[in-house]
């Protein structure tokens, strides 16, 4: 039987964008499972409550610690130093940990991490200093010191293989489960009213206000759109948890003067963001770097068609059924690629993303991994 703790003290509800969907969406996975498991999730003072709902299966409990998960050097401290001590003195020599980081050493316990990318040695400029040599640090221990890896694309797979050597046998790609509700939205009366938008009148987009999302671009074709009086729709909602690059967003949108075409939503809800898919006139998804890329597959799943960059792995993850720009800042080839959008959509196998089939292939993979 599975028997492993989950550690979760990276998660900052509403900070982490994808990863956090990423999680959840395995963890509600694990509660349709049949297979008997024992977790153990080992969460922190500011984000326990989020999590305390699935102690409603006798399958999971929390394990409660007394780390800040928003006090970033405390936590990776705890992490390196104090967290296989806390895991042996409850009897657990067994760990899954949904993301890269983990102690320095194994200290008794065995590790599976799950690496989602590997951007800050692709981009270190987007990151300072230290966090460019944490990240490193964990990805060489994940490497040397973890019982297995799980990449969430073959793209990342290749990609850490070809960085730190790993054998073949020690990585294993699994697609990140995908589960959005097709009836859970508002009516687009609401969101008319809120963002005065008109229905397929508008484009949408979701990412973190972070440099390497390139939304500085889609701004700039929205400057295009307006100043040529191109014949396209000139609105656009952008939605995402905030990054560093909010301020330089704003700045950009109020001295280009399109406050009125631009706007920042912030975080929205399932039901909204939901809605939002739903009735855009199309998905645009501008970033020049991505490990798994949710939204763009979201966005179709609801039938709309999705405009993409040809990077990484998003082909890879859109199935090659989306509509890509080759050279992402470039706001005429987006202008021309928004003009008429091949919509592919019916050719997609979205049971490639299927939470269960996931969530499955993880509890196998850990069954014989954390032994």
């Amino acid at each position: 039987m599975l028997e492993a703790a989950v550690d979760l003290l990276w998660l900052r509800p509403q900070k982490v964008g994808g990863t956090e969907f990423y999680i959840r969406n395995l963890l509600d996975g694990f509660l349709r499972l049949e297979e008997p498991f024992h977790l153990f999730l080992m969460v922190s003072k500011d984000n326990r409550e989020t999590f305390r709902h699935y102690t409603r299966d006798k399958r999971i409990e929390l394990l409660e610690t007394e780390v800040v998960s928003a006090n970033i050097a405390g936590r990776i401290l705890w992490n390196f130093f104090c967290q296989n001590r806390f895991l042996r003195k409850r009897g657990i020599r067994r760990c899954f940990v949904p993301v890269y980081c983990r102690p320095l050493f194994n200290g008794g316990v065995t590790y599976v991490n799950v690496i989602h990318d590997l951007q800050a040695a692709h981009y270190p400029e987007y990151h300072p200093f230290h966090e460019i040599a944490y990240s490193r640090l964990c990805w060489w221990l994940d490497a040397h010191f973890s019982r297995h890896l799980v990449a969430i694309s073959d793209w990342v797979r290749d990609d850490v293989r070809e960085k730190y050597r790993v054998k073949e046998e020690k990585i294993t790609t699994i697609y990140n489960p995908i589960t959005v509700d097709r009836e859970e939205t508002v009516s687009f009366a609401c969101l008319a009213e809120k963002y005065h938008v008109a229905e397929k009148e508008f484009y949408y987009t979701v990412a973190q206000l972070i440099p390497h999302k390139n939304l500085d671009t889609l701004i700039a074709v929205m400057e295009r759109i307006k100043n040529t009086g191109t014949d396209l729709p000139c609105r656009l909602l952008i939605s995402g948890v905030n990054g560093e690059g909010r301020d330089r967003l704003e700045r950009q949108i109020r001295e280009r003067g399109l406050e009125r075409e631009v706007t920042l939503t912030g975080f929205v809800e399932n039901a909204e963001r939901n809605a939002l898919y739903r009735f855009c006139r199309a998905f645009l998804f501008p970033s020049v770097f991505e490990g798994f890329g949710m939204p763009p597959v979201e966005a179709m799943l609801f039938g709309t068609v999705v405009i993409a960059t040809d990077r990484t792995c998003i082909p890879e993850v859109t199935q090659g059924k989306a509509n890509y720009v080759r050279d992402p800042y470039d706001a005429e080839e987006w202008i021309r690629a928004m003009q008429s959008p091949a919509d592919r959509i019916a050719e997609v196998d979205f049971g490639r993303y299927d939470q269960m089939k996931l969530s499955r292939k993880y509890y196998e993979l850990l069954a014989e991994q954390l032994r």
